[in-house]
């Protein structure tokens, strides 16, 4: 199973500010019509909060719940009204009858007791009566007796992914299959950028570096138009006031016939250097681009081996001027006063330096 996009995550304490049936509305609400995913791991919390939430989820009609870690009592009950109940393989569930807080401190005369034992009587109809209800909604859920569902709650234990699904609670066990990172070409593209290491793991795609730049090479020639070009691209004069670089329209018509047939666009563009590589005058752009025979992708290939050695020998003088130190000058001519002599001091002579290198890098084509 892969892993799902959760529109809500349910938490902590039922009735808690990370389990809290006004936000699970809202969610609701914004997701109406359409399917809602509910990541549930909790140990229970308060029952109010949970029917609340399970009438909401009934509402709804499609919502899906799915069980991780340890869930109990109210956060069990809180998923009753979800169409479909999943649960990890490793999670665990329990069930137990409900419970309420007492405490009682003091001296008790007899009629003080008395109350005491009416408030004590009324407090367990009131939980009999809730352990009632939530074994009537365990019943519609598992299809089973709700006495059998009244005997589970009063002996509680923990119940493991296979025993909750036995039992019915759950429809489905899951086991999140772990995914192998897959690296993109954007995502490696942007490793290299930043001089990160590319690790060792599977590609999205099984193309070559170079046969992807071929693939962008040949993309340069396709038409901006949506016809498919079919005629060959030259290099036409641009007309009186017009831009070299401007697709022109042309239409072709029938020999015997004076009605226009079809559109064709053709690229002002020549591509002069890329062109020189291949050693052609222009390009056969057909509608899937241009096609390149191995001497042109030889060519390429070439020319970018010999433009590498360029930069690398560049590069390599780049760093000897760097490293070696400027000869020393004593003076230098004013174009103005020739007569006149003034000291080059070791900035004026770091500056040149550095121009004369830049002007050795950008002799690269």
């Amino acid at each position: 199973m892969k892993n799902t996009q959760y529109h809500l995550h349910l938490k902590g304490q039922v009735g808690g500010y990370d389990f809290d049936r006004n936000y699970v509305d809202y969610v609701l609400a914004r997701n109406e019509g359409k399917p809602v995913h509910v990541l549930i791991d909790s140990l229970g919390g308060s029952v109010a909060t949970a029917l609340s939430i399970a009438s909401a989820f009934k509402r709804h009609g499609d919502v899906t719940v799915h069980f991780v870690g340890m869930n109990a009592s109210a956060a069990t009950v809180a998923s009753l009204g979800a169409k479909h109940i999943s649960m990890d393989s490793s999670a665990m569930y329990l069930v137990h009858k409900c419970s309420m807080e007492f405490f009682e401190w003091g001296n008790l005369n007899a009629d003080q007791l008395a109350q005491l034992v009416d408030h004590c009587e009324d407090a367990i109809n009131d939980l009999n009566k809730l352990d009632n209800n939530i074994a009537a909604m365990y019943a519609a859920k598992t299809s089973k007796p709700q006495a059998d569902l009244l005997n589970l709650m009063k002996e509680g234990g923990w119940l493991n992914a296979k025993e909750a699904r036995e039992w019915g609670f759950v429809d489905e066990i899951t086991e999140l299959n772990e995914e192998k990172p897959v690296l993109t070409d954007a995502v490696a593209s942007a490793m290299a950028a930043a001089g990160m290491p590319i690790p060792n793991v599977p590609t999205e795609s099984k193309e070559t570096a170079f046969a992807r730049f071929l693939a962008s090479i040949a993309s340069l020639f396709k038409s901006r138009a949506e016809a498919p070009v079919t005629a060959a691209a030259e290099k036409p004069a641009a007309p009186e006031g017009g831009n070299p670089e401007t697709p022109q329209t042309i239409e072709s018509t029938d020999s015997n016939s004076n009605q226009t047939k079809e559109a064709v666009t053709v690229m002002n563009r020549s591509y002069e250097l890329l062109g020189k590589v291949l050693q052609v005058e222009g390009f056969a752009v057909g509608e899937n681009g241009v096609t390149l025979t191995e001497a042109q992708m030889q060519a390429i290939e070439d020319a970018l081996a010999a433009r590498d050695r360029r930069n690398t020998e560049l590069a390599d003088e780049l760093a000897a001027v760097k490293k070696s130190p400027a000869d020393s000058s004593t003076a230098v001519i004013n174009e103005g006063t020739s007569d006149k002599h003034q000291p080059q001091d070791g900035v004026q002579s770091y500056v040149e330096t550095c121009n004369q290198a830049k002007a050795l890098y950008n002799l690269v084509p």
